[in-house]
């Protein structure tokens, strides 16, 4: 945020202007849970979307414990134990041993869980880019830029 957005205060129009992003934004998370849901509400052997998200969450972060992936997640440490277990059982993940505290364990993707994400993601990115297929480039990338920023602003207020 810049000193000047700072220093400003927000006006009737600020607050039309969030109001109608805000109508944008539940439409938008109403249409893509819609279509996570028809596109699959499992993925490879039964493992459900959240499983997922832990996966997701250790490939980007690398390894954690449950209660890092819990608190990226906003989730509760039962809920992604009872998805750790589900990962671990298809060799997705594997239980660490932390080095800084040797009776605590980390949560790390294998090689397996490396490969199912990278086709998931494949997946995802022929999908959307199937949904964006009309759009002019710089249209898309305009979205993409605008999308980390609004991205980067939620992070700075929610820390």
């Amino acid at each position: 945020m810049t000193a000047a957005a700072r220093d400003r205060s927000v006006t009737a129009a600020d607050l039309t202007d969030a109001d109608r992003i805000g109508v944008e934004l539940v439409r938008f998370m109403r249409t893509l849970n819609r279509a996570k849901s028809q596109l699959t509400k499992s993925g490879p052997d039964g493992i459900e979307r959240l499983a997922y998200a832990v996966l997701f969450t250790l490939v980007h972060e690398g390894p954690l414990r449950t209660g890092k992936v819990a608190e990226l997640l906003h989730a509760e440490i039962s809920t992604i134990s009872r998805q750790s277990r589900s990962l671990v059982a298809h060799g997705l993940i594997e239980r660490r041993s932390d080095p800084v505290d040797g009776r605590a364990s980390l949560l790390a993707p294998t090689e397996e869980g490396v490969r199912v994400f990278e086709e998931n993601r494949a997946q995802r990115n022929k999908w959307l880019a199937e949904v964006l297929v009309d759009w002019p480039t710089a249209d898309r990338e305009t979205l993409a830029d605008l999308l980390d920023r609004l991205n980067t602003g939620i992070e700075i207020h929610v820390s």
